[in-house]
């Protein structure tokens, strides 16, 4: 597993080719967007609006569905599934512009084709995909400071666990750290703003469903 770790940071990742990260980013965008409150909560709850048993639906089902996906493509692309932490590791020089557009590329199509399947299959009752949105009450540019902060939490948790070359054994951790944060900041940010923190995750439907 620590060998898979220090993949994430490793040259060689750098020459394979940046189709794994769409094939990754369309199963965790799915679960995704499936396990949003309008459709699998209303069916296993029946309740509307952020409850609270459907908050924890929701952030259980994004903490499970990144672990996976990070673990099962760090050794392939690093585990690039968030376009803000893609041009974290831009910025910390760990991969090329190039290969960042790439990435980037591939998580919003990702997005596009999971949102697409999940509307084909739930069919959101003849109503568009809602995606993200502030809560009633909450100024748009609370939730994008509130988003710039989760989002935050997110970047620092990968460059600490996966990425810092003094991590140590802290490394063999990294996926599951990564979506415990995922999964907190979804319990703290989700009843005001949706708690994105991965813009290919908002794209995706508010492409589909045409909601900006």
């Amino acid at each position: 597993m620590n060998m898979e770790i220090e993949a994430m940071s490793s040259p060689r990742i750098c020459q394979e080719s940046p189709s794994p990260p769409s094939i990754i980013d369309k199963i965790y965008h799915i679960a995704d967007h499936g396990s949003e409150p309008t459709t699998i909560c209303d069916k296993l709850y029946k309740e509307t609006g952020p409850l609270a048993s459907g908050l924890v639906v929701v952030a259980l089902a994004h903490a499970l569905a990144l672990f996976s996906a990070v673990a099962s493509s760090i050794n392939i692309s690093g585990g690039h599934v968030n376009p803000a932490v893609t041009f974290g590791s831009l910025v910390g020089g760990r991969i090329s512009v190039i290969r960042a557009v790439y990435y980037w590329v591939a998580q919003l199509l990702g997005s596009i084709v999971a949102a697409l399947l999940v509307e084909a299959c739930h069919q959101w009752h003849g109503e568009r995909p809602v995606g993200f949105h502030v809560q009633s009450g909450v100024g748009e540019v609370h939730g994008l400071l509130l988003e710039m902060a989760l989002t935050f939490g997110v970047v620092y948790t990968v460059y600490a666990t996966a990425l810092d070359p003094k991590r140590g054994s802290l490394g063999i951790i990294a996926p599951l750290a990564i979506g415990f944060i995922v999964g907190a900041n979804i319990l703290v940010g989700g009843p005001f703003d949706g708690a994105s923190m991965n813009p290919a995750r908002a794209f995706g439907p508010a492409l589909i469903g045409w909601r900006w």
